[in-house]
């Protein structure tokens, strides 16, 4: 009998440790800390319908340690960060007598996870809260680094703060529930982090794809693992985003323009960050990246079969990104790779040149 993939890692911050326990059995092993966590506490379940209802079951055995459960829903995907949402919930939790030591659980996929951290850390200047994600793209990204966030109409996670979760739980059983499409999505951010942090990784991805997308326990417990691992490197050595841990930024840059531009539907964010990678090895290109690094990153990104783009236009493309949360009063700073393994930020491009190589990516977004 095989047993089951489970590791426990630990990301060290500014305020303290999170532990990150990744593995089929994650939430059974990490029951008796949470349990601890929440004894006589009010506890803040923030979750969907949907994820409630698949998955809802699970928390159940927690519920007894709680002096109170309030499940507190919201949308389900990124309509759910909200200012106006963040609002309801903490109008909610303090109706339902929330105080200083109460805890909140995130319980969903990264748009839960986001909200909730957010609204933990401003609801009296902070409750502590844990992140269980329940999707691909959640346990190896959203969940990991403190970084939590609402949209604005006019840009993606505008508003937000660094609010480190107590614990972070990527149990992998409920991955083989995902749709294929959701873990294509998840499989966009390893693949965006293993080409510039984590190459066996990235090699791990190209071989195991097939049976990644197909949902299979087994080759996606060691992936989870190894991305949040790659991340914890990245934000240990850069906890608030100053220097290296913008390279997490890799094909985001173009990916929230798309997000923004279609109102945040239509495609999933790892698939529009995916559009934004390919569009980053254009730019890449023209400074000297390796074609045969271009070319393998492209042809993995090509067998997800990611949706077509819908029509887009190149000038709100444009006025988005001016407006990226990244972008410094010197300009917009993009997140290229230099090689296998390496990125590097690169600033100075002018936006004449951006809009002229959009208007060509959008006829044909793989092309080099």
């Amino acid at each position: 009998m095989t047993t089951p993939f489970f590791r426990s890692l630990s990301l060290r911050h500014p305020t303290g440790t999170t532990p990150v326990l990744v593995g089929a059995d994650a939430l059974s092993t990490s029951r008796p800390d949470l349990a601890r966590w929440l004894a006589g506490r009010a506890v803040f379940v923030v979750s969907s319908s949907p994820i409630l209802a698949l998955h809802g079951s699970r928390l159940e055995p927690l519920r007894a340690e709680a002096a109170r459960w309030v499940v507190l829903e919201v949308e389900d995907g990124e309509p759910a960060k909200s200012v106006g949402t963040a609002e309801r919930l903490w109008n909610q939790m303090l109706a339902a007598g929330g105080k200083r030591d109460s805890r909140v659980v995130a319980f969903g996929g990264g748009s839960v996870g986001d909200l909730a951290g957010f609204t933990a850390g401003c609801f009296l200047r902070g409750l502590e809260f844990v992140q269980i994600p329940t999707t691909l793209l959640a346990q190896v990204d959203a969940s990991i680094g403190g970084k939590t966030g609402v949209d604005l109409p006019g840009g993606k996670n505008t508003v937000g703060l660094f609010h480190h979760p107590a614990m972070v739980v990527c149990d992998t059983s409920v991955l083989p529930t995902l749709p294929r499409e959701e873990l294509r999505s998840g499989l966009v951010e390893v693949i965006k982090m293993a080409a510039l942090l984590d190459p066996e990784l990235l090699a791990r991805v190209e071989t195991d794809l097939d049976a990644l997308l197909a949902g299979d326990a087994a080759v996606l417990g060691p992936v989870v693992a190894g991305a949040v691992a790659a991340k914890i490197g990245v934000v240990e050595r850069d906890p608030d985003e100053q220097g290296d841990r913008r390279l997490l930024n890799f094909g985001h840059t173009l990916g929230h323009a798309i997000e923004t531009s279609c109102a945040y539907a239509g495609l999933r964010h790892g698939e529009a960050v995916g559009y934004g990678l390919l569009f980053a090895l254009r730019l890449a290109g023209r400074r000297g990246l390796d074609p045969g690094l271009s070319g393998r990153l492209r042809a993995l990104l090509g067998r997800l079969g990611l949706p077509p783009l819908p029509p887009l236009d190149p000038a709100e493309l444009v006025a988005h990104m001016s407006r990226d949360k990244k972008a410094r009063e010197s300009g917009l700073v993009w997140v290229l790779p230099a090689r296998l393994g390496e990125g590097r930020m690169t600033s100075g491009i002018p936006w004449i040149e951006v809009a002229a190589d959009l208007r060509e990516f959008l006829r044909d977004p793989f092309a080099a």
